[in-house]
């Protein structure tokens, strides 16, 4: 039978992939938005098997991700490798707008991030060029229409690489392949034989996304689009398809000269819920009449794909499901909710100490531009990707609350929508709380005119005698039940925390440690044994 390539081949909230291979290595990085670490890169020989290496950006390196809704931050990354060095340009949205880091390897330390203020747009992305020049592909609003009115589509200009400055007028190569098609973005350049290839995404990241493409024999001509647009797609496939909103590639060339794309999709819960969010997948992609064929025969993504056999098979050992906090750092599958701009953690005595400062997870979300965001602030919240519809994730926590304290463990979702399993203070007597956090919202907070309203719901209680606490969450497809010491406490269905599979949802769920003074800092910690996701 041989080995196979399975889809995804990133489980989880990881979208927006780019790739680039540097010898016999392949490596990849995704968007994280608002989480910090951020920027995840992947490492693999085989294209089927990726292992995190590490995260580009965090506070160490300068880094500052607030957060506010969970939609800001990070989007869209590019990583590359040029004479030696590996460079990564973004967009942190809401926290400074785009920016570029490099590093000698691509595990890190990478560099502090240097934000280009000649650089507009949304996905920016670099292009090396056969001769050693470099360009920076971008979005705008840059292309004038029959009657003179100005449009979206994609520009690229020169750029210095070392002093990071554009060095020339941006150009506008296309404009989208579909002119019904919203948001072009997500550009990506390359040279083969005697055209230039663009590969972009059109649609918007919901369930109308698609793939297209363009060429042109200069970075100086109005590219021509495929009249085959767009080249990969599950639009067309209705509401039932398994998985959904295909989009946002790029490629990669293989020793033997096959080609593979890299693309974000998603595989909703009841045909309706990105619980797990956008995924990473993959496919091959042959070349006919000049032009790319995404999955060929077929078009659509496919559960799997022979491993390319020019490829040496090279599993990795998977991260263990408990964290039992012996190390004196966190594994890198673990993230906080923005950038803190206090201790709020320790690891001592093999526990995972989260101290009760006045910041708290739900708080009312506030409207941000693409380029400014809010106050700098984050979560006492450190978390784990959910990566399966099914799970299973509990924690020992020892914790004695006071005054308006908690502690415990949470489910979030964007805009202030979570489940929380807290230990609260009631009467002077410890309590579990299992809770519903909802908001209700009119459009994307980067959206002008954004209004939210949040209402905090109950759903069950029960006493907690001492001060350990074993508490955990099962969560199958969309139905999640809370469990304190072994005893369930209440259940409830998560899908009304989840915009549909048609308006979006550009994260996934994160479940996680919390604790939090509610509005006034104290030393009070609560300390984690373990945390296991299953």
């Amino acid at each position: 039978m041989g080995n196979k390539i399975k889809n995804p081949i990133i489980a989880g909230f990881y979208p927006d992939p780019s790739i680039c291979r540097v010898g016999d290595d392949y490596y990849l990085a995704c968007s994280s938005f608002e989480m910090d670490p951020g920027i995840p890169v992947f490492h693999s020989k085989d294209l089927a098997n990726w292992e995190l290496i590490g995260n580009a950006v965090s506070g160490r390196n300068g880094f500052k991700a607030p957060k506010n809704t969970m939609v800001g931050g990070i989007m869209a990354p590019t990583i590359r490798f040029f004479n030696g060095k590996f460079y990564i340009i973004d967009s942190n949205a809401g926290g400074g707008g785009n920016f570029i880091i490099t590093a000698q390897d691509p595990a890190g330390p990478w560099s502090e991030p240097y934000y280009m203020d000649d650089v507009p747009g949304i996905d920016a992305s670099l292009f090396f060029d056969d001769d050693g020049s470099a360009y920076i592909v971008g979005t705008g609003t840059v292309w004038e229409n029959e009657g003179g009115k100005m449009e979206r589509g994609i520009w690229v200009a020169p750029f210095d690489a070392v002093n990071f400055k554009v060095t020339g007028e941006p150009f506008c190569l296309f404009n989208t392949a579909l002119r019904a098609a919203a948001s072009p973005e997500a550009p990506h350049l390359y040279h083969i034989g005697e055209y230039y290839y663009l590969i972009i995404a059109e649609g918007g990241t919901e369930f109308f996304h698609a793939v297209t493409t363009a060429r042109g024999k200069s970075l100086h001509e109005f590219f021509e689009g495929f009249e085959g647009n767009p080249v990969l797609t599950h639009r067309h496939m209705g509401r039932t398809a398994k998985i959904t909103n295909v989009g946002h590639a790029d490629l990669v060339q293989l020793p033997d000269d096959s080609w593979y794309a890299v693309f974000l999709a998603s595989r909703p819960v009841e045909h309706k819920y990105k619980t797990i969010g956008r995924e990473t997948f993959i496919c091959p992609v042959i070349w006919e009449d000049g032009w790319p064929v995404f999955s060929p025969e077929t078009g659509k993504v496919e559960d799997e794909y022979d491993a390319p056999a020019c490829l040496p098979w090279t599993p990795f050992e998977k991260p263990a499901a408990r964290d039992d906090f012996d190390e004196q750092e966190l594994s890198p599958y673990l993230v906080q909710w923005g950038t803190p701009d206090k201790d709020f953690w320790r690891i001592e005595d093999g526990n995972l100490r989260i101290r009760c400062v006045a910041e708290k997870i739900d708080t009312e979300p506030v409207p941000f531009t693409m380029m400014d965001g809010s106050e700098d602030k984050f979560a006492p919240f450190i978390s784990r990707r959910m990566t399966a519809f099914d799970a299973e994730v509990s924690c020992k926590m020892d914790f004695v609350p006071a005054g308006d304290e908690s502690a415990g463990l949470a489910l979030t979702q964007a805009i202030n929508n979570n489940l929380l399993l807290e230990k609260v203070s009631a009467e002077g007597k410890s309590v579990v709380r299992f809770v519903l956090v909802k908001t209700e919202y009119n459009c994307p907070p980067y959206i002008p005119g954004f209004k939210s309203h949040t209402e905090r719901k109950v759903i069950g209680e029960a006493a907690a005698e001492g001060a350990v606490t074993e508490l955990g969450l099962k969560v199958e497809g969309t139905l999640v039940t809370a469990y304190a010491d072994g005893v369930k406490i209440g259940e409830t269905d998560m899908g009304a925390l989840f915009p549909d599979a048609k308006s979006g949802g550009m994260v996934g769920t994160m479940i996680g440690m919390f604790a939090s003074g509610n509005g006034s800092d104290s030393e009070n910690e609560a300390a984690f044994d373990w945390f296991e996701m299953k």
